[in-house]
């Protein structure tokens, strides 16, 4: 797992790179969010390897999915999926606000979901741990503004909340699939659910089970209505005209307006039926 990471952060150097004025440097850091020690050595790094005592931009945009259940789930697999979605917005600010503070401005962006404003993702599957924690990133961001105005003012920050985005986080899925299978883990806990079809799974041979996997990671990248590149420009854009709340994602928008007009009802069968459809998910 860790070298695949490696892997892709060398391209998304390479990228970053190819498009980037004369000059320009690009430093790369591989840590666990989840760990403080971590994120504060990468704090460390950012200033030594850029030679600098500021940032002008902090983005945390780190997570994984996993731990479902409260009542029934694996603890362990709960606690990892909250403290990465949550601890590493957490932690990254506080290491990283002494660079933003010497810098004559700053901004901060902090990624919730719209698991951040309703918390399910439809009836019979429990969701606890990542919307708990997309919660946790939003009000943690919008408490942050008042906080920031009086204390630190030449700071702002924003809170993203994206629909379904065709990213390619899943795209590691069949690299991974010996290493999940001999070990019973699921890296960042996003293929848990094809574990827990174990009654399938033991009719298929290897090579169908890792053919199911790809046709899964495929899918939840081709069959999202926003795209990477489309998503990053909303961001970007909305930092430019200083909001503190981006929707990303018609589906986003939808969403939000759902449950702001239909509160009481946002966790029946009905609502979730009516956000597929308004959405035009491909479920």
């Amino acid at each position: 797992m860790c070298d695949v990471i490696v892997e892709n952060m060398a391209e998304t150097k390479k990228r970053c790179m190819a498009g980037a004025p004369q000059g320009t440097r690009v430093s790369t850091y591989v840590a666990d969010v989840s760990e403080e020690d971590q994120i504060l050595a990468w704090a460390e790094a950012v200033k030594r390897d850029l030679e600098t005592d500021h940032i002008h931009l902090l983005i945390n945009n780190a997570g994984i999915g996993g731990g479902g259940s409260v009542v029934n789930g694996d603890r362990a697999q709960w606690d990892k999926t909250f403290n990465v979605c949550w601890g590493g917005v957490y932690y990254s600010v506080r290491a990283f606000l002494p660079l933003l503070m010497k810098a004559n401005e700053g901004h901060i962006v902090n990624t919730s979901s719209v698991n951040g404003f309703w918390a399910s993702i439809g009836p019979g599957r429990p969701h606890t741990a990542y919307c708990a924690a997309k919660f946790a990133v939003k009000g943690f961001t919008e408490a942050l503004m008042t906080d920031l105005a009086l204390n630190a003012p030449h700071i702002k920050c924003s809170v993203v909340m994206p629909g379904h985005i065709g990213h390619g986080y899943r795209d590691q899925l069949p690299q991974d699939f010996e290493r999940q299978r001999n070990h019973h883990r699921c890296a960042g806990g996003a293929s848990a659910r094809w574990w827990r079809r174990a009654r399938i799974f033991s009719t298929m041979s290897d090579d169908q089970v890792r053919g199911m996997v790809e046709a899964h990671a495929n899918a939840f990248r081709d069959n999202a209505p926003t795209t990477a590149a489309q998503a990053a420009t909303i961001i970007l854009n909305g930092v430019r005209e200083g909001k503190w709340r981006i929707l990303v994602g018609q589906d986003a928008e939808f969403m939000d307006s759902m449950v702001r007009e239909r509160p009481e009802e946002a966790y029946t069968a009905d609502f979730y039926q009516a956000i597929v459809k308004g959405t035009k998910w491909k479920i």
